[in-house]
C-alpha cells in the first residue's frame, strides 16, 4: 500500500474514532465516515472490504487505547495482584465511562470482525492480564471463569452508571464502593 493509501485508510479510521466518540456506534455508517472523511462513498470499500472490517479497525483503536491505561494502571507489577485488579478495574470503568460508544463498539462482536486486522490479537492480552491477576488472587480459582464474570461485572457497572441506573438504585455518586464490592465478590474479602 503506497504512503497515500495508508494515510486515506488512517484518515478513514481516524473520522470513524472521533464519530463514535461524539455520536455513538449507530452513527458509523460507511456513508458518513466517507462524507467526513472527504472522500466518495465507495472509497472505503477500497480499504475495508465490508463496513464490518471498517468497525474492526475503529474497534482496533479502542482496545489499543484501553491496553495502554490498563498497563499504566497496573504498572510495574510490583503491587498485589488485587491492588493491581484494583486499578484495572478503576482504569476499565472510567475507560468505559468516558469514551461509551467506542466502549460499546469494541464489545459488540456481533458487529466486529477480527481477521487479519488482528482485533483477537488486541483484545485478549486484556483479558490474559486480568486472568493472570485473578490468578495470582484466587489460585484455587478457575480463573478465566471468574475472569469472565468480573468482566461481566465491571461490564454491567459500567453500563448501569452510565444510563444513571446504579446512582438512582443504590444513592452513590462514586462507582469506587461498586468496585469494590465487584472484587469482593469475586476474589473474597480483601485481607486488610
Amino acid at each position: 500500500m503506497t504512503d497515500e493509501e495508508m494515510g486515506l485508510r488512517t484518515r478513514l479510521v481516524d473520522v470513524g474514532v472521533d464519530l463514535v466518540a461524539t455520536e455513538g456506534v449507530q452513527a458509523l455508517t460507511l456513508r458518513e465516515i466517507a462524507r467526513r472523511a472527504g472522500v466518495s462513498h465507495g472509497a472505503p470499500r477500497r480499504y475495508f472490504p465490508t463496513h464490518l472490517e471498517l468497525l474492526s479497525a475503529i474497534a482496533r483503536r479502542g482496545f489499543t487505547d484501553l491496553a495502554t491505561r490498563a498497563a499504566e494502571a497496573v504498572g510495574d507489577g510490583t503491587a498485589s495482584p488485587r491492588q493491581q485488579l484494583t486499578a484495572l478495574g478503576r482504569a476499565y470503568l472510567d475507560f468505559a465511562l468516558t469514551h461509551r460508544g467506542m466502549h460499546e463498539l469494541m464489545f459488540r462482536h456481533d458487529l466486529l470482525e477480527s481477521g487479519h486486522l488482528g482485533l483477537r490479537e488486541t483484545s485478549l492480552p486484556l483479558f490474559s492480564l486480568l486472568v493472570d491477576l485473578v490468578g495470582g488472587t484466587r489460585p484455587d480459582a478457575d480463573a478465566p471463569l471468574v475472569a469472565g464474570s468480573l468482566l461481566a461485572s465491571l461490564h454491567g457497572i459500567a453500563q448501569l452508571w452510565s444510563w444513571g441506573s446504579l446512582q438512582l438504585a443504590t444513592g452513590i455518586d462514586d462507582f469506587e464502593p461498586l468496585l469494590r464490592t465487584a472484587l469482593d465478590t469475586h476474589l473474597g474479602p480483601e485481607s486488610r
